[in-house]
This record gives structure tokens, C-alpha cells and sequence, in this order.
């Protein structure tokens, strides 16, 4: 591990305690909750499938993803992060695999998903390139990348990185919806965004930033 992975690794471990206090981050509040388990409803194949929520964090989209039926694996770099997932799942009495590992390079060995699952975590990524690259290699033909992505300054810190040297990461403040597809579209078959910004609800308040999702079939 680099010195700035393992320092962005500290980072979210130290922030795992309080994390889900985010409404987006947690859905906590019943209208926040609906409206992922809503999209995510919209997105996912009506049939059970295996899914791979790579930066799941503490696990609040696996949750819902296992809710409804599918059968999820969670990869994070933070081991804090994997154990408040595990723990989040576990009190719900649904199942779940979580890993500890690179989400670039998710540790899950030659399995194939029907859907791989991103979001929010582009930005910290010192290659995003080439994990977009690894990501749809991970999907089995016909399946889906599911990338829920934004453009904003990191974690609300103005020009401070949140970690030293986290400013030089190629998308360190978010990426457009146009810059996404560029760099997806010749890793899959096709592609559609869908603009999020507008629903109060998925962020527990107003937003004024760009905030989208990625949906292609590889």
C-alpha cells in the first residue's frame, strides 16, 4: 500500500464512527431511504443478482441491495468501514460478504457480477482510468456498471485536501457526467445518465452541485 492509500485508508477509518450521521450516508430518515431503495429498485435486474458494491463504506446501499433480494459482496479499503457493514447486515438478519481491499482492484478473485456498483468513490482513486477499465472486466456481458458520481470540492473542504496530497488525484473534486462517459464508453456497450441533483430526498436536503448516475451495459 502507497503512503497516500494508506493515509486515505486512516482517513475513512477514523471517520467510520460517525459516518451514517450524513443523511445520504446512513438513510436514516424514512424519505432518504425510499428514494435509494427506490432508484435502486429502477437500476438492479428484477431477477436475484450478484452485485459488488466496491467503496461500500458502511454498507447502507448493500443493505438495501440485500433487502431486496440480491446476493452482495462489499469491498472498502477501510477495515473500519468493512466492520460497520458487516455489523449493519448482520443486525438486519441479511446476508452479505464484505472484504477488505482496494475497490480498484476489488480482492474477489476471478468472480464475475451481473452488476457492479460505485458510489462517490472515483475521487479518491490515484488511477480512476484504469479502475473503470477493471470494473467492467468484472461484469459478466449484458450487466451493468452502476457509477453514481458528482463534481464538487472533496468532502466539503474547500482547497484543503482532506489527506495530504489527495489534491493531486485526477478527479480529487468529482467528475462531470460528460467527462464519466467519456472515459466509460469504450469499455461498454452502452451507456445512460441520469441526473440527480434535483431530489432533495437522496441527500437529505437541497443540493446545488452536480450529482448523477452512469448506467451501462457492458
Amino acid at each position: 500500500m502507497t503512503n497516500l492509500a494508506a493515509a486515505i485508508s486512516a482517513y475513512w477509518d477514523a471517520a467510520a464512527p460517525d459516518f451514517d450521521d450524513e443523511p445520504d450516508h446512513g438513510l436514516k430518515a424514512a424519505d432518504t431511504r425510499a428514494a435509494w431503495t427506490d432508484l435502486l429498485t429502477a437500476w438492479l435486474p428484477p431477477r436475484p443478482a450478484d452485485v459488488l458494491d466496491v467503496g461500500c463504506g458502511t454498507g447502507s446501499l448493500s443493505e438495501l441491495i440485500a433487502r431486496a433480494g440480491h446476493r452482495v459482496t462489499g469491498v472498502d479499503l477501510a477495515p473500519e468501514m468493512v466492520a460497520a457493514a458487516r455489523a449493519k447486515l448482520a443486525a438486519a438478519g441479511l446476508p452479505g460478504r464484505f472484504l477488505v481491499g482496494d475497490a480498484a482492484r476489488p480482492p474477489t478473485g476471478g468472480k464475475a457480477f451481473d452488476v457492479l456498483l460505485s458510489r462517490h468513490l472515483l475521487w479518491t482513486l490515484p488511477d480512476p482510468q484504469a479502475a473503470l477499465s477493471e470494473w467492467a472486466g468484472r461484469v459478466r456481458p449484458g450487466g451493468l456498471l452502476v457509477l453514481i458520481e458528482g463534481r464538487w470540492r472533496e468532502a466539503g473542504q474547500g482547497a484543503v485536501p482532506y489527506v495530504a496530497g489527495a489534491d493531486a488525484l485526477p478527479w480529487h473534486q468529482g467528475v462531470t457526467a460528460d467527462d464519466l462517459a467519456e472515459a466509460v464508453r469504450p469499455l461498454v456497450g452502452d451507456l445512460r445518465i441520469e441526473p440527480l441533483s434535483a431530489d432533495a430526498a437522496l441527500w437529505g436536503g437541497p443540493v446545488t452541485d452536480e450529482r448523477y448516475a452512469l448506467i451501462a451495459h457492458v
